[in-house]
């Protein structure tokens, strides 16, 4: 391995804030140190609160893990550039809730397991609660598998960075201004992200967005109970959740613990209530037919054993499927599944 290999790599990583021009055409690469099996980078930046630091680092990072043989150590590293901030490194810890100051409740929406429909839900209800003429934003914190960008028909779109320099402007569709760390990642793309990088990059897509005034920021919180869901409550004020399950036995097994999670005494969030998605299924030629694959009202059973509200019932429709795959989502319509998430709506902005 050589420095003008470690360069040709970095190469690949562009800045989709700077004309989408490369690391090395930046002059940001500011040091290269090669040794047996390991590889040292230094990323320089002009200013402590470049909001797409942690995207660029984790992206150099994947570009040395592809190109270089396996088992060579990595470590990449952001840092001030020194003759404007002298011996001080980048530090996302200095972020301030400036940015979610004029947001009336920031409300997460998780899942204790994948697969279950959070981000079809998550998507939705914001799409609904713009219908009901709320002010809405999106952030999409499922760092490792972002889709809100192919849910909405917003992928290729950049969000730009703002006048100040310091914050990102999000994209705004449906009435709804959405962000996501899959706007910065080049297609296919996989983040090679250990848990605090990806926990400061979080913050990141949310702490240092130009939201502006909301009524409701909903936050598509990954599956599970890790690193990111205690940034999240730990670091940025979030009101509640909104837990999303299907009525199958091992959904809800986990769907006790992602509750007992928010209630734990050290989160001690509030749990708005419960979704039931896939909760039977209604071919479009019969309407009226109710099919339960998954089992019958288990969402019902587990809130009341909770001690949740259950907020709403999503069915299996083919046409949810089809508008999340097309980008433009089901609560746009005025079908039964969009009516669906419009109900949904209409109770969770009561319950805040």
């Amino acid at each position: 391995m050589t420095e003008n290999q470690i360069l040709d790599l970095l190469r690949e990583v562009r800045h989709p804030a700077k004309g989408d021009r490369d690391l090395v055409d930046l002059d940001m690469v500011s040091s290269v140190s090669v040794s047996e099996g390991r590889v040292e980078v230094e990323l320089a930046f002009p200013k402590r609160r470049d909001p797409l630091a942690e995207y660029l680092v984790g992206s150099a990072r994947a570009a040395l893990y592809r190109g270089l043989p396996g088992g060579t150590e990595i470590d990449v590293k952001a840092v001030v550039r020194q003759e404007e901030e002298p011996r001080k490194r980048q530090n996302v810890n200095d972020l301030t809730l400036d940015e979610v100051a004029q947001v009336r409740h920031i409300i997460g929406i998780a899942s204790g397991k994948g697969g279950v429909g959070k981000s079809t839900v998550a998507v939705n209800l914001a799409v609904a609660l713009a219908r009901l003429g709320y002010r809405v934003g999106l952030a999409d914190a499922d760092v490792y598998g972002p889709s809100v960008p192919l849910m909405t028909d917003t992928e290729g779109a950049q969000p730009l960075m703002a006048e100040d320099e310091k914050t990102i402007l999000p994209i705004e569709k449906y009435g709804v201004k959405w962000m996501s760390i899959g706007y910065f990642a080049q297609p296919g793309q996989a983040l090679v992200w250990r848990g605090p990088m990806a926990c400061n990059a979080l913050k990141q897509m949310i702490l240092q967005v130009q939201w502006g005034p909301l009524d409701f920021l909903l936050v598509d919180m990954p599956p599970g109970t890790g690193d990111i869901h205690i940034t999240l409550v730990g670091d940025i004020p979030m009101e509640g959740a909104v837990i999303v399950t299907t009525p199958q036995a091992v959904a809800l097994a986990d769907v006790e613990k992602g509750v007992d999670m928010f209630r734990n005494e050290k989160v001690n969030r509030k749990i708005f209530g419960l979704v039931e998605n896939m909760a039977w299924f209604t071919p479009e030629e019969l309407p009226q037919n109710k099919y339960y694959i998954f089992g019958k009202e288990g969402g019902l059973k587990m809130a009341e054993r909770l001690g949740i509200p259950l907020l709403g019932q999503i069915p299996i429709v083919e046409s949810i499927r089809q508008s999340g795959d097309a980008g433009e989502p089901a609560a746009l319509s005025s079908r039964p599944d969009g009516l669906a998430f419009l109900e949904l709506a209409q109770k969770l902005a009561e319950s805040v």
